[in-house]
């Protein structure tokens, strides 16, 4: 069985936690090649020095720095802001994204993801309310799988 490369957005969250749980009992099965917090830069280093992706990315712009200093050396690319959350939701090597960012934030991430033809695991149930039918069409024209998770 070929190994699934995730994309994780909400890595520090209660879901994001459980994934990387799962993970971390099946690398046989799994690797997380991109992880996504809001604003727990201290929880962004550690999964990232465990779980060793190629791209980390943090919302809050002020704790960028930190996530940098705290990898440094490791090489991981450190990305910051809503475009850095984009390009980390989007990152080529990702075949799954998990959507996992709380209410509306999630939205424009996972889009993307979306857009660029990635599986989604959607935690984020906001994604469907506010734009339900707009999502559920291009999950059709992408041909990609939509799979609901929760914690």
């Amino acid at each position: 069985m070929a190994v699934k490369t995730i994309a994780l957005l909400g890595s520090t969250g209660s879901i994001g936690v459980n994934t990387l749980s799962v993970v971390a009992d099946h690398p046989e099965r799994f690797r997380v090649v991109a992880l996504v917090a809001g604003d727990n830069g201290p929880g962004l280093i550690e999964q990232a020095l465990r779980f060793r992706p190629d791209v980390v990315a943090i919302h809050q712009i002020r704790m960028a720095e930190s996530v940098r200093q705290g990898l440094a050396g490791t090489g991981i690319l450190v990305l910051s802001g809503p475009e850095g959350v984009i390009e980390a939701a989007t990152w080529p090597s990702a075949q799954l994204v998990v959507s996992a960012i709380v209410g509306a934030a999630g939205l424009e991430p996972t889009w993307a993801a979306l857009r660029a033809g990635k599986d989604i695991a959607l935690a984020n149930k906001e994604c469907l309310v506010m734009a339900g039918s707009l999502f559920m069409a291009e999950v059709a024209r992408q041909g990609v799988r939509l799979i609901p998770v929760d914690s």
